[in-house]
């Protein structure tokens, strides 16, 4: 699995080949079969390749509009399929997501996204969403929103009103995901990532680790990914937050290894994309943090609170910064 046949192909920039022959899930898989050495320092190669060393953007994430989703993901303390002590609230006045956004800043991130829990939006429910968008562009910061499913012609409005980022994840790979979500499909998916691409926004979509998947089920999230044409500009890494009340609050832990080994072989395969530390920070260790930036990741969320859950606070990510020598973008 490490031969230099294998390992050259492994090397090919994504701008290179077409993206149906670009990355296998075999040859994904044999990305993580490196020895863990030899997968770190080959990730750290391919990320001062194309990004400066040390460099790393923030971004905060804040829930506009919290609970109450028709969807069944397995993994969401918002759907309201499932009791976990989350009240439903309604969709965040402008000014108060203005103060958040401000506040943002003044700490040091660089881009603001905001989601809201919904299956896709109305267009009654876009309209302040839009004005959220046009607001916070003038505040100076790059704009991300998170709002589920797109119909048409939406994406063309947010790219009216000056939106950067559209994130929306593939969650997992294609052969588990029926066992994450049922209520829509990938495909589903898929097709809000292509309206927001012809639109001209920048794609963010990533995936969640400790879904049920197994290694090789990493390796064909991240081959998903990185064929796609092109590769997401960001790609956010989550670490799963086990939320009582959800299908998944007892999983399996994903070894922090193999978290690693997944953050490089994103790093390998989407050469040019910003590869984002998301949920599950809380829960990680400042040397696992370490290994994690070692391995090319360049963003992290920053502040205390991502949708529903705990992140570390500010002032530990600077001391932590301070510790490594990386430097806010």
């Amino acid at each position: 699995m490490t031969t230099t046949a294998t390992l050259s192909f492994a090397r090919k920039s994504v701008s290179t080949v077409p993206a149906d022959a670009e990355w296998s899930v075999d040859a994904v898989q044999a990305l993580f079969d490196l020895p863990f050495l030899d997968l770190l320092f080959r990730a750290q190669q391919v990320h001062r390749e194309h990004f400066t060393a040390g460099e790393v953007q923030r971004s905060t994430l804040l829930s506009i509009k919290t609970g109450g989703c028709s969807e069944d993901c397995g993994y969401c303390s918002q759907s309201a399929r499932y009791d976990t002590g989350l009240e439903r609230e309604r969709l965040m006045p402008v000014e108060e997501v203005l103060e958040h956004a401000r506040a943002a800043k003044a700490k040091g991130s660089s881009r603001f996204c905001m989601g809201a829990a919904w299956r896709g939006p109305k267009d009654k429910d876009l309209e302040p969403v839009l004005e959220m968008v046009r607001e916070v562009k003038k505040l100076g910061l790059e704009t991300c929103v998170t709002l589920g499913m797109l119909g048409d012609g939406q994406a063309e409005k947010l790219a009216e009103a000056g939106l950067d980022y559209y994130n929306h994840n593939v969650d997992t790979a294609p052969e588990n995901y029926a066992k994450v979500i049922t209520t829509h499909t990938l495909q589903d998916r898929l097709e809000t990532i292509g309206k927001v691409r012809e639109a001209g926004i920048h794609v963010c979509s990533g995936g969640i680790l400790g879904l049920g998947e197994t290694q090789q089920g990493r390796a064909a999230l991240i081959a998903q990914l990185a064929n796609m044409n092109p590769a997401p500009d960001s790609v956010p890494i989550n670490n799963l937050v086990q939320i009582p009340g959800t299908p998944l609050a007892d999983g399996t832990e994903v070894d922090p290894f193999d978290f690693v080994r997944t953050i490089a072989a994103a790093r390998i395969t989407m050469p040019k994309s910003f590869v984002r530390l998301s949920a599950g920070r809380q829960q990680m260790s400042d040397e696992l943090q370490a290994l994690c930036f070692m391995a090319g990741a360049n963003s992290i969320f920053y502040g205390e609170r991502l949708l529903t859950t705990d992140n570390p606070d500010a002032g530990h990510d600077e001391q932590l910064f301070a510790r490594l020598g990386l430097t806010a973008i």
